[in-house]
């Protein structure tokens, strides 16, 4: 079984979880995941328990993507994963400053506000570009906690407002730029990642 979380100091930690949380929290505005979870809250009204599920869906979703990036790379370290993952950041970049749309098809199951968020937000985010990243953050950094903890945080950094405020939130952001910058970061860590293993 690879070793998936390496002891690592507070400092080292806390920087994982910033790193994480800045980095999703960039890429989620504009994501579908944030415009379902506007659609929710239109249609609801009910912020809070939206907000119960997106953290309670956020958290599974993401630990479990943590802990796939983490264990591959345990289990495939080396020049040749340490580029994959660092190309994949930087595919992810790409992705990134395409443009989502709402799914109309989102799935709408019986049961209650927090139940309904939880089921339809875990089922868009799976294999969504956060989801990516959050394989790619758990590869680079093997702390599948932090890691966890912070993409979860960005999540929430990026879509309470938007539960609150609705699409005043993405009408007021220059979202061009902000598909821009979640680039820029992705690719700065696929570069890095890259750097050291092809010199």
């Amino acid at each position: 079984m690879p070793h998936l979380v390496k002891p690592a100091g507070m400092d080292t930690s806390l920087a994982t979880i910033g790193t994480s949380a800045g980095l999703v929290a960039i890429a989620e505005v504009g994501d579908k995941t944030q415009l379902l979870s506007i659609m929710l809250a239109a249609r609801f009204h009910k912020p809070w328990p939206i907000i119960v599920g997106v953290a309670v869906a956020t958290l599974a979703n993401h630990a479990v993507a943590a802990w796939a990036g983490a264990a591959l790379s345990a289990w495939f370290a080396g020049q040749w994963f340490q580029i994959a993952v660092g190309l994949g950041f930087i595919a992810t970049a790409l992705w990134v400053l395409v443009p989502d749309k709402a799914d109309d098809n989102q799935p709408a199951p019986h049961g209650g506000v927090f139940l309904t968020t939880a089921i339809a937000f875990f089922i868009a985010e799976i294999g969504d570009k956060t989801q990516v990243a959050t394989v790619g953050l758990g590869a680079q950094f093997h702390d599948v906690a932090a890691v966890t903890i912070g993409t979860t945080l960005g999540m929430m950094i990026a879509n309470v407002p938007a539960i609150f405020l609705g699409d005043r939130v993405l009408r007021a952001v220059p979202m061009a730029a902000v598909r821009v910058m979640a680039a820029l970061v992705m690719a700065g860590l696929g570069a890095a990642m890259l750097w050291p293993a092809i010199r």
